[in-house]
């Protein structure tokens, strides 16, 4: 029996087992009893069939991934990632993502802990397949977990969508010690330097460089996309798994778009952001005044002779403190702050505040990526909301 086990490639033991079922049912005694039937584990055909059905139908599009946690949450069929690849790749239905052949490169370690960076970038796309307008997705994630504190769409990237990002992320968390983004013009600037700049040496900046350095944090130019791959990532899986949400709900407005993206946050932040190296985070706490005051536009003017400062083809008069004071000839600061109110400063004091329906006569908005001026009569209520203005 020893040599029987060896010739049959099986322990001695067994060749016992084999020898006994031969005495009870022949030769068939050494076929394996699991021939010629179905695994206890396989799917039944009927749901085979309905997977196919709803990926060539409900979810369309859908990587495998993301169809099998549809298939979980949402038509409470648990099969295995694998399981529904074969059955996918059997019945000829492809991968929508087309995956080339990897590159070497030197990967960037993380930073330790979260709030030490955040990498910021636009992603223009057709999220809305043609069943809307054109947007692009202006967001943040930060390098030490992968989460995406903040996310909006916009119909371009200006200088404002990014202060709009910062806004709502800073006030929320607090300031990071660095922001890394491309060479994009809202962030950097060619242009060469006036010759108050010079006489200051300061290095012309642009709004956004401006405001984060006031803020004291550190402006990274990326010298290429894959540097700032962590966002370049993230891009590549929205325009995969928020693109097919935005399907499934049929968005086709950017507030319906918005909505979406919402709700697709969170789940998006629980399943794939990662724990940092350092578990106390480094956000910088910040006072919500010095925040609106770094985070607005900042523009310089000379007071006329009658105490009025022209600006954008409109003029503000200067609030009469004192019938000896007068700030003609003076340059002041006009700050144009998100929230499309205009405040004036001489050196640090404020001498001159105007709210939004005040300022009417601005009359800057955003209308389809472009930038148009309106009047309104001094007797309008139409709010305004803010667009980058020209420097």
């Amino acid at each position: 029996m020893a040599e029987a086990a060896m010739v049959l490639g099986v322990s001695e033991r067994h060749s016992y087992r084999i020898k006994a079922r031969m005495r009870e049912e022949g030769v068939r005694g050494v076929i394996h009893g699991n021939r010629g039937r179905h695994s206890d584990r396989k799917l039944p055909t009927q749901m085979e069939r309905r997977i196919v059905e709803l990926a060539r139908g409900k979810y369309r599009g859908f990587n495998d991934c993301h169809f099998t946690e549809k298939l979980t949450e949402q038509e409470g069929m648990e099969v295995g990632r694998e399981t529904v690849r074969q059955i996918l790749r059997s019945k000829g239905i492809a991968s929508p993502r087309k995956r080339r052949a990897p590159k070497h490169r030197s990967r960037r370690e993380r930073r330790a802990a979260e709030g030490m960076m955040l990498q910021v970038d636009g992603s223009p796309h057709d999220w809305l397949e043609g069943r809307g307008p054109y947007l692009s997705l202006i967001g943040a994630i930060d390098d030490a977990t992968s989460k995406v504190p903040k996310a909006f769409f916009e119909p371009t990237e200006t200088s404002w969508t990014y202060l709009h990002l910062f806004s709502d992320i800073f006030k929320r968390s607090g300031l990071p010690q660095s922001v890394y983004a491309d060479r994009h013009s809202i962030f950097w600037t060619e242009r060469e330097p006036t010759l108050e700049e010079q006489l200051e040496d300061n290095k012309p900046t642009t709004q956004v460089g401006r405001a984060l350095e006031e803020l004291e944090i550190t402006l990274i130019p990326a010298g290429s996309p894959q540097a700032k791959g962590r966002i370049e990532r993230l891009w590549g899986t929205f325009q995969d798994r928020l693109v097919s949400e935005l399907r499934l709900a049929a968005a086709k407005t950017k507030s319906e778009a918005q909505a979406v993206l919402e709700r697709f946050l969170p789940h998006y932040n629980r399943k794939f952001a990662k724990a940092a190296v350092q578990s106390k985070p480094a956000w910088r706490e910040v006072d919500c005044q010095r925040l609106e005051q770094a985070l607005c536009f900042k523009y310089q003017r000379t007071v006329a002779k009658d105490n009025t400062v022209g600006f954008k083809g409109s003029v503000f008069q200067i609030p009469k403190r004192s019938p000896y004071l007068s700030y003609s000839g003076k340059k002041v600061r006009v700050h144009v702050l998100l929230d499309g109110s205009v405040e004036i400063f001489y050196k640090s004091e404020r001498i001159a505040k105007f709210d939004s329906k005040t300022a009417h006569t601005i009359g800057l908005y955003r209308t389809n990526g472009k930038r148009e001026v309106s009047s309104y009569g001094p007797e309008t209520t139409h709010p305004v909301q803010l667009y980058e203005l020209p420097p």
